[in-house]
């Protein structure tokens, strides 16, 4: 089995309560194929460089899993389906990072400056 990173964009008018819906479904996917999801992480609601299907912003979600080719082709099979999800890519990677993803440090970054800035 391959180790993958598969992000998916859904529209910006979905409550966070249908975005982690549509992560558990997928997660679902991978699982029913024999396959194993290491971390999900949602990276919230973001400005995109254009319009996707009439859409200024979009919520990012993150999946690193491990899986056969066979799930992979299941799982964006369905993402296509989904009218939810208005844009997504899936990698094929040598190795999982540990830890917080890079988007996810640089919200951290940003929120530490944050309040540096508001303490002084």
């Amino acid at each position: 089995m391959a180790l993958y990173e598969h992000v998916f964009l859904a529209r910006q008018d979905l409550s966070q309560a249908q975005v982690d819906a549509l992560a558990a479904t997928a997660t679902e996917i991978i699982e029913a194929n024999e396959g194993k999801v290491s971390k999900t992480e949602t990276w919230g609601l973001k400005n995109l460089a254009y319009k996707i299907k009439r859409n200024r912003k979009a919520h990012f979600v993150l999946l690193n899993f491990e899986a056969s080719g066979a799930a992979v082709a299941e799982l964006e099979r369905q993402t296509q389906i989904n009218e939810d999800v208005i844009r997504y890519v899936t990698i094929r990677v040598d190795e999982h990072e540990t830890g917080p993803s890079v988007m996810m440090r640089k919200s951290d970054r940003e929120r530490t400056r944050r309040r540096e800035r508001e303490g002084v």
